[in-house]
């Protein structure tokens, strides 16, 4: 809650059951939603009344139940008791802490001294006797006031008198008085010694320090240099010289630390004797704010942008508001979900569909750029993923395969063929620069398929039906093998002999 101390609702339902002698009851109705976002619901029973609230958690499901039985509740509740710090004026400070506030301002201090209270007339008769002592017959009380502080305050020569139950009563008095008179007072000015600070902050400075400041503000030079040394070992004598300027001092101690500060004390007298400085006051530096001469919002701006953040940053340099995103509805399968996000700037609006809010989101803003009658970057084309390259040449309809080591110092595996130009049209791998150099016209593709489908039998398998039907219908006197071909020099031979391939 904002304020610590103030009571939370169910703090209040207790003190409301103890006052009407009561128990509270809360229960857990039902919990619903996924993991991450549940929803809790709680009722609250106080004699025979019920209410039930919802809430994220059950304690603030809890709270909401006790809100609304303190707004409905038919029970009387009981009287709020006044705090202790409620008086007549809670949030001031004491008269003492404020006289002394001031004293420090002024210079003074306050002395308090008590003064005995009366505390009435006693009888000055002695009772006592040589047997003894004996009471007296009779005794007549005297009546006696009330029992009263009293101290006497002192400031500066001038004498408050306070009264009080107790003894610091008497002294608040005492203080309140004398602020009635010391209020009025005017503050004591501070005298400026050689236009240097005062010499109370000098009080905690060294004497070499405040050389070095005086010689510093008047562009003197510091030289501090021992001149003499004498004395035994275990009694040492130092005599130091310190020149500022033209001014000259000296100073003797046991140690070159304690002449070092003599000599200081000495040339600070006569430092202290110059005129002050005169006043001179610093220029204030020249800010010159920058201003925004160029105001992004021509349609070319941000074509490589993101849109989201494109059409953010042209609302803030028309100085607009933002644009607003907002889920619209979520659809689909589980693993094939479908968003709809909605943008809003000003009064236009524009949806955009994603399999996820980010994607959604971006095509929603895309959609509003264009609507606004900005340019849309146009997606580029993507890049190919595999980088093939030709190894095929061909001289006077004549095919060579770059399979020697002579081309690529490389030997293909066994069982694996090299593509023949029909088969690299058939899956596509004939795309790279080496296509000019073909001379011959192109194949049919039907023929090119066939030709596919024989090299692919002949490679998984080492004998191709499709090549063996082809012969028979042809009633080509070709050579039709009985057994596999597993070397790739008689499958590539075999092939050529189908097709036709010289």
């Amino acid at each position: 809650m904002a304020n610590p101390k103030e009571k939370t609702p169910m703090c209040l339902v207790n003190e409301l059951a103890r006052f009407n002698k009561i128990q509270p009851e809360y229960k857990l109705l039902s919990e619903q939603g996924p993991a991450h976002s549940k929803v809790f619901t709680v009722q609250l029973t106080l004699g025979d009344q019920h209410w039930e609230a919802e809430g994220t958690s059950i304690k603030k499901a809890q709270h909401a139940a006790a809100a609304k039985a303190l707004e409905g509740t038919k029970f009387p509740k009981p009287t709020a008791r006044p705090s202790r710090s409620e008086g007549k004026n809670p949030d001031s400070v004491t008269p003492t802490v404020e006289l002394n506030a001031l004293c420090m301002k002024l210079g003074k201090k306050p002395m308090y001294k008590p003064i005995d209270p009366y505390t009435g007339m006693r009888s000055t008769y002695s009772y006592t006797m040589r047997g003894g002592t004996y009471p007296p017959r009779y005794f007549y009380p005297f009546p006696v006031g009330p029992l009263l502080y009293q101290v006497e305050l002192s400031i500066g020569g001038q004498q408050f008198h306070g009264k009080g139950r107790t003894r610091q009563a008497a002294k608040h008095d005492a203080a309140a008085k004398a602020l009635k008179v010391l209020q009025n007072e005017p503050l004591p000015e501070k005298p400026e010694v050689n236009g240097k600070e005062p010499d109370d902050e000098n009080l905690n400075k060294s004497e070499i320090s405040q050389v070095f400041e005086i010689a510093l503000k008047r562009n003197l030079p510091v030289n501090f240099e021992v001149t003499k040394e004498s004395g035994p070992p275990h009694m040492k004598s130092f005599v130091t010289k310190v020149s500022v300027g033209e001014f000259m001092g000296e100073g003797e101690g046991k140690s070159k630390k304690i002449s070092k500060k003599n000599a200081a004390i000495a040339v600070l007298e006569e430092l202290k004797k110059l005129p002050p400085l005169p006043t001179v006051e610093k220029m204030k530096p020249r800010i010159k704010k920058k201003t925004k001469s160029i105001v992004k919002t021509s349609p070319e701006y941000g074509q490589g942008m993101n849109p989201i953040s494109r059409l953010a940053q042209i609302q803030q340099a028309k100085k607009e508001k933002e644009p607003e995103y907002m889920l619209i509805t979520e659809r689909g399968l589980p693993r094939r979900r479908e968003f709809v996000m909605q943008v809003k700037v000003g009064v236009h609006t524009a949806e955009g569909m994603g399999t996820n809010k980010k994607v959604a989101k971006r095509n929603a803003a895309e959609n509003m750029l264009e609507i606004l009658g900005f340019k849309v970057p146009q997606p580029q084309p993507p890049k190919p993923a595999l980088k093939t390259e030709e190894k095929v040449r061909v001289f006077k309809n004549q095919l060579l395969f770059n399979t020697t080591a002579e081309v690529n110092h490389q030997q293909l595996p066994a069982g694996i063929l090299p593509m023949v130009p029909e088969v690299a049209q058939a899956v596509g791998a004939n795309q790279g620069h080496h296509t000019k150099e073909f001379t011959r016209a192109a194949p049919n593709p039907a023929k090119a398929t066939v030709t596919a489908m024989i090299a692919r039998e002949l490679l998984y398998g080492g004998t191709s039906p499709t090549a063996e039907t082809i012969l028979k219908n042809n009633n080509s006197s070709g050579h039709v093998p009985h057994g596999p071909l597993t070397r790739p020099s008689e499958q590539l031979d075999y092939l050529s002999n189908v097709q036709g391939i010289q």
